[in-house]
């Protein structure tokens, strides 16, 4: 009887092997074309986690901003009062803030128009490496640095386009922007 029994459980075994390859197949010939497709309309429900939060990782303030042009160029935000002196292949050579004066550019791409070593300011205060780019109802608008070193906000009273920065920032923005360079000033 033993061997009568086993007999039966291989027959059943293969019975129910078959059984579950026939489904299977009938299965995949019935699914629909569209599965895997991202369905066009669809009811989720947010699964919460128990597990603790990662913190949002903090925005660097000396990262270029993506809208900002292409090429060699400097960059200026009016929403930030930095900039950025940016080479060949998009690589950023120095970011620095500046202090800017009462009187700003649109947004938009410049160039730069005429260059001084060193002048007096608008505002009485002895400036050198004076980088300008536009005009402004009458206010040539440009970077510059103050001899004295002060990055001081201006009289709001006046109407003043020059956009301060330190000494050294100044320096390097005499050498790198030269008349015809490309500046763009974005919000």
């Amino acid at each position: 009887m033993a061997r009568s029994s086993s007999g039966i459980v291989t027959g059943l075994t293969v019975a129910a092997l078959a059984t579950v390859g026939f489904l299977a197949f009938q299965a995949s010939a019935n699914v629909p074309d569209t599965l895997g497709d991202k369905p066009s309309a669809s009811v989720s429900v947010p699964v919460e986690s128990s597990a603790p939060k990662a913190p949002k990782a903090k925005k660097d303030p000396d990262a270029l901003p993506a809208p900002s042009g292409t090429g060699v160029r400097v960059v200026y935000s009016l929403g930030t009062d930095r900039v950025w002196l940016v080479g060949a292949g998009n690589k950023v050579k120095r970011t620095f803030e500046v202090t800017p004066g009462t009187v700003d550019p649109a947004a938009g791409t410049y160039a730069v128009t005429t260059r001084a070593g060193a002048v007096t300011g608008s505002d009485g205060t002895q400036i050198e490496h004076v980088v300008r780019f536009t005009l402004v109802d009458g206010v040539a608008i440009g970077f510059s640095a103050a001899v004295n070193g002060s990055m001081d906000a201006p009289d709001p009273e006046k109407k003043l386009g020059g956009i301060r920065t330190s000494r050294d920032d100044g320096d390097a923005m005499w050498a790198f922007a030269t008349v015809g360079a490309k500046v763009v000033v974005i919000d």
